[in-house]
């Protein structure tokens, strides 16, 4: 049986915590039904932890991830930097010196986790959606966030989910609301389109 670890932020969690199979009520939880659902081929462990940025991961990754010997990880994270840039008042020097230290500390992560596992680590890029409109003002950045984890899963050799264009491409046919409830967390549906990105690299 292959250990899938999964961490993130409140996405992930999904309110894990308060789910009968500790789960949530997400994307981890779909994939247990989507890969368990005739026998019994993954152990999933839900880590997510709401509120979480990459450096808040990178120093719980022994607790979460290393210390619980994973086969597979995946990553998503990102939103809640980019919260802290645009809600925290900072100058644009400083929030080009937060943009910097998320690439080294996403290094960083991926470099302890490389180091002291053999597991496979699949890295999903961050998304946003313009509803609220003011959200327009996040999309930079979560692009800017995007194309370092691609640089990094190119060099890591890592599988890189895209996600957000994918996710606004049918926010915008089917109406924002029935993917996401505020812009940030996901609807049930949207979880839905999470969860079948993911399945394939985790059958292959």
């Amino acid at each position: 049986m292959k250990r899938l670890i999964c961490l993130g932020d409140s996405i992930t969690d999904a309110d894990r915590l308060f789910s009968p199979n500790g789960l949530g009520h997400g994307y981890v939880n779909q994939l247990n039904t989507m890969l368990n659902g005739k026998t019994n081929t993954f152990e999933i462990v839900n880590r997510g932890v709401n509120g979480f940025t990459v450096s808040r991961l990178l120093e719980n990754v022994n607790r979460d991830c290393i210390d619980r010997y994973p086969d597979i990880v995946t990553i998503l994270i990102g939103i809640n930097d980019v919260g802290l840039m645009m809600n925290t008042n900072r100058t644009p020097s400083q929030q080009k010196e937060m943009l910097a230290n998320f690439g080294r500390y996403y290094r960083q992560l991926l470099e302890k986790i490389r180091q002291h596992t053999n597991c496979t680590t699949l890295l999903m890029g961050p998304f946003i959606f313009p509803y609220p409109r003011e959200y327009m003002n996040w999309i930079p950045f979560v692009e800017h966030l995007s194309g370092q984890i691609g640089d990094l899963a190119s060099e890591y050799h890592c599988p890189y989910i895209l996600l957000h264009d994918r996710l606004n491409q049918t926010a915008e046919a089917d109406g924002y609301a029935s993917i996401t409830m505020d812009g940030i967390h996901l609807t049930p549906n949207g979880h839905t389109i999470l969860a079948e990105q993911l399945y394939p690299y985790l059958t292959s």
